[in-house]
C-alpha cells in the first residue's frame, strides 16, 4: 500500500470557506506539508487540528522533498497546503506533486478557495475565457515589458499584486494598455476590510493614490482584453495588404504595418499573414 498526496485549499480570509472534506483530510492524514507553519498554526488552532506539521515551499532542498516522497511510499498520506487558498496557484507545490506523479503515486485534489477565480467571479468583466498571469514583474522594465507581451489578449486577465507596488503597476497599466480599458480591483477578498475598485484604468489609478487604504492588503487585479475588432479581418483587403507587406518585411513587420493601414487588430493580422505564408 503506498500513501496519497492531497493537495488542499484553505481560506483566503474567511475561516467558514473552508470546506468540511479539507478539514476530515487534514484531522485525517500522517502528516501535513505547510508553506510557513506558523501562519497554518492558526487555522489548526481554530479546527482543532493536531496532525504533524512541516514547513515545505518550492526552494525546500530535496531531502525534504525526499522525506515526504518516503512516508507517501511507507503507506502514509501527506496534506500539502499554502498560507491560504488553493496550493500551486502563484503558491509551491509545483515541484512535490510533479515527482509524486512521476513515481505514480496518487495525488488528490481538495477543492476549496482560490483568490483569482473569487475575483473574476464578481468582476463583471467577460469570465467565459480569461487568462492568470500570477504577479508581475517587481521591476518597472519588466514589467512594462510583460504587460507589453499580453497587450493584445483578447481574453480577460488576472494578476495579483503586493501592496506597496500596486501604485506602479497600475501606472504602468495605463501606460501600455491605455487608461480606457476597464478594470477591477478586488482587495483583501473575504476579509473584514475587503473593496472591489472599478472603471478606468485611469480612474482607478486615481482613486487608489487618493486612498492610502487601498494600497493595503492581497490584491488581485482583473484587467478587460482587447475588444475584438467590429471588422472582419478575414477581407481583400486585408490580404491584399499583407500580400504586398510579405514580400518586403518580417511576418511581424508586416502585420503590424497592416494594422497601421487597416485599423484591424495586429493579432488577428498576424494569424492571416500566418496563413497567406503557409
Amino acid at each position: 500500500m503506498v500513501g496519497e498526496l492531497y493537495i488542499v485549499a484553505t481560506p483566503i480570509g474567511n475561516m467558514g470557506d473552508m470546506a468540511p472534506r479539507a478539514v476530515d483530510v487534514l484531522h485525517t492524514v500522517d502528516l501535513v506539508a505547510a508553506e510557513d507553519t506558523r501562519r497554518s498554526s492558526r487555522l489548526f488552532r481554530h479546527f482543532g487540528i493536531k496532525t504533524p506539521m512541516v514547513s515545505y515551499h518550492d526552494h525546500s532542498d530535496n531531502k525534504q522533498i525526499n522525506t515526504i516522497v518516503d512516508m507517501l511510499l511507507r503507506g502514509n498520506s501527506v496534506a500539502l497546503i499554502s498560507d491560504a487558498g488553493t496550493p500551486l496557484i502563484s503558491d509551491p507545490g509545483y515541484r512535490l506533486v510533479k515527482i509524486v506523479r512521476d513515481k505514480g503515486l496518487k495525488v488528490v485534489p481538495i477543492p476549496g478557495s482560490c483568490a483569482l477565480i473569487a475575483a473574476i467571479s464578481v468582476s463583471g468583466l467577460p469570465s467565459d475565457r480569461f487568462i492568470f498571469e500570477g504577479f508581475p514583474p517587481a521591476k518597472s522594465s519588466a514589467r512594462v515589458a510583460k504587460f507589453e507581451s499580453v497587450a493584445e489578449e483578447f481574453r480577460t486577465l488576472i494578476f495579483y499584486e503586493a501592496p506597496h507596488r500596486i501604485l506602479e503597476t497600475l501606472t504602468d497599466m495605463v501606460n501600455v494598455f491605455g487608461g480606457a480599458r476597464q478594470v477591477v480591483i478586488a482587495r483583501e477578498l473575504t476579509k473584514t476590510y475587503e473593496t472591489f475598485l472599478s472603471g478606468s484604468l485611469m480612474k482607478v489609478l486615481v482613486q487608489v493614490e487618493e486612498d492610502k487604504n487601498q494600497q493595503k492588503g492581497e490584491i488581485v487585479v482583473v484587467l478587460e482584453g482587447v475588444r475584438p475588432s467590429e471588422k472582419d479581418p478575414d477581407t481583400a483587403e486585408a490580404r491584399r495588404v499583407l500580400a504586398i507587406l510579405l514580400d518586403e518585411v518580417s511576418l511581424k513587420q508586416a502585420a503590424l504595418l497592416a494594422a497601421k493601414i487597416t485599423g484591424y487588430q495586429k493579432n488577428e493580422l498576424y494569424a492571416l499573414a500566418l496563413s497567406l505564408k503557409q
